[in-house]
Order: C-alpha cells, then sequence, then structure tokens
C-alpha cells in the first residue's frame, strides 16, 4: 500500500516482503531507478517508520517506508525555443509529435537544435524545471509520437513495461512494391537484426544479431506502392527500415537502405500511434499523431497518377 504526503512517497510493507533489505525493496517494490537510490541513501532520505536507515536495514511485515522526492534541479539539455507540438499532456507523462528531420535528444556532437532542446524551452517558458526523460527514440527522419516521462519514478516503470513489451507503438509506411502479405502470409517479419561491420549506423538483418520481431497489415496499395500499418515487438535500431528492405519492400524515400524518391525527400514513415498504461492511475492511454503533410501529399501525387 502506498500513499504521498509533505513530500514523501510512503509505502507500508506487507508480510511477504518481511526480511528483505529495504534497497531491494525500494528496487523491487517501489520502482526506483538505481541512480535515484544511490541519491537518496547518499542524502538520509530513506525512512523506515520515520528513522534516516542504510541500504542493509532489514524490513518486518507493516513496517512504513519512506523516501523524499526530489524536485528536478536541471532540464538536462540546453532550453531552447522551436516547434513543439502537445499531443497529450499531464502531470506525469507528455507525447510530442516530432516532425522529420529533427533528432530526439542531443547525440555525438550535436548539442542543439533537437526535440529535447526544445521541450526544456517549452518547459522554461511555462516557469517549470523538468529533466528531459525520453522512454523511447524515433530515427531523425521518422515522424510521430515520442513520449517522456516528468519524473524518474515514472520514467522507470515506463522503462518497464517497454521492456516488457507493454508499450505500442504504431507506425504507417509507404513502401516499394505490392505483395508482400504473399511472402509474409502471417504479417510478420521475425528477423535478428545487427551492425553492419564498418559502418556503426547501419544495420542489416543477421542471424548473429539481436532477435527483432515486425507486424504489418496492408492499409492500401496505390499503384506500384503499398501504405502499411505495421507495429512492433522489439527495438531494434532502423528496425522497420531494415526488416522492410530485407522483405525486398523498402520504404520510400529511404537513403540508407532504399533510394531517394522525387515524392518525398526522407523516408515515408510516421509513429502514427502509441498506447502505454499510465505510470500514476494505471489507465490504458492511446496517443494519435495525423499523418504528416509531406507523406499527405506523397499518397496524393501516387493516386493522381494511379488511381
Amino acid at each position: 500500500m502506498k500513499k504521498h504526503q509533505n513530500g514523501l512517497k510512503k509505502y507500508i510493507v506487507a508480510e511477504k516482503y518481511a526480511d528483505m533489505l529495504v534497497e531491494d525493496y525500494l528496487k523491487s517494490v517501489m520502482k526506483v531507478s538505481s541512480r535515484t537510490r544511490q541519491r537518496l541513501f547518499r542524502s538520509k532520505n530513506v525512512f523506515v517508520n520515520g528513522s534516516p536507515v542504510h541500504t542493509k536495514r532489514k524490513l518486518k511485515g507493516n513496517d512504513m517506508v519512506a523516501i523524499r522526492l526530489f524536485s528536478d534541479e536541471t532540464y538536462g539539455v540546453k532550453p531552447q525555443i522551436g516547434p513543439v507540438e502537445v499531443l497529450y499532456e499531464d502531470e506525469a507523462v507528455i507525447v510530442l509529435n516530432k516532425p522529420a528531420n529533427m533528432l530526439v535528444h542531443p547525440t555525438g556532437q550535436t548539442d542543439s537544435f533537437t526535440l529535447a532542446n526544445y521541450l526544456a524551452g517549452y518547459f522554461q517558458a511555462k516557469g517549470q524545471i523538468v529533466t528531459i526523460r525520453p522512454i523511447h527514440r524515433l530515427d531523425r527522419d521518422t515522424s510521430g509520437c515520442v513520449l517522456f516521462a516528468k519524473k524518474p519514478e515514472y520514467q522507470t516503470k515506463l522503462e518497464a513495461q517497454l521492456k516488457a513489451n507493454t508499450i505500442h507503438r504504431i507506425y504507417k509506411a509507404l513502401v516499394v512494391g505490392v505483395g508482400i502479405e504473399k511472402e509474409f502470409p502471417d504479417g510478420c517479419i521475425d528477423r535478428n537484426i545487427g551492425r553492419v561491420p564498418g559502418q556503426p549506423n547501419r544495420r542489416r538483418v543477421d542471424d548473429r544479431g539481436k532477435r527483432a520481431v515486425t507486424h504489418f497489415k496492408i492499409s492500401e496499395v496505390i499503384g506500384p506502392n503499398t501504405l502499411l500499418e505495421l507495429w512492433l515487438e522489439t527495438g531494434r535500431t532502423h528496425q522497420i527500415r531494415v526488416h522492410m528492405n530485407y522483405a525486398g519492400y523498402p520504404v520510400l524515400g529511404d537513403k540508407m537502405y532504399g533510394t531517394p524518391s522525387r515524392l518525398i525527400n526522407r523516408q515515408a514513415l510516421h509513429a502514427s500511434e502509441i498506447h502505454f498504461l499510465h505510470p500514476l492511475t494505471g489507465a490504458k492511454v492511446e496517443v494519435r499523431a495525423p499523418l504528416p503533410q509531406d507523406m499527405g501529399n506523397c499518397i496524393s501525387k501516387l493516386k493522381s497518377f494511379f488511381i
């Protein structure tokens, strides 16, 4: 049982957790991340029955375990003013519609003009300090839903959902070719993905790689192209793009795994929906991002040619 009071998060220890170390209780029951646990114990902000304790304190049934809830002190990235389209927001999470040609967060030599920088600027303009915590990623040229947690405890819960495959991400992709359902009649591509030697940013289907599973269904056939709806069991780098290329139906406009297109200047791939359990209430949340203009224009042009 848990309750919040005076900046503390409190749990009453059930009998089945008697003799558990308080550090293990924070990890397994309260779902506190490793970094936060270290910070809590170091600052003496873990309490049992009102008294601060160390990591190896053993618990008894009906003990009250409490931790101090820290407020964010930094954004974690440089705040910048830029495009922020909010699809959903509440006290625990925010979902943004990422445009194409934008990184989700700083990486390598790039520390500016990312979605994370602009989200920090959004919070700063509202007078809020919220550390930027993306739960998942999208490729630079893939548009659509990106989920962020507003507090570390919510991040921990959402990352656990991601690992357990209970966060559902649905994509729209326009691919080159027709007939994929004949080659994969069960609508599933289950092929391991690994790195390409000497090309750290590129991936390929490789039996020695990590398991990757992509499901799809056909939304529409438009001349020599197919509009697919896809959802992932796993979240490997470039997964949809690699699997579509392997299947012989590369994503239209994919410069890395297919060929450029005059109809669209990036891969025609959009993260159209994300479904997750709310980390505070447990309720199911479904968020949708409208098809971006460039993909809509591309589909309209194809229809004018072939339909």
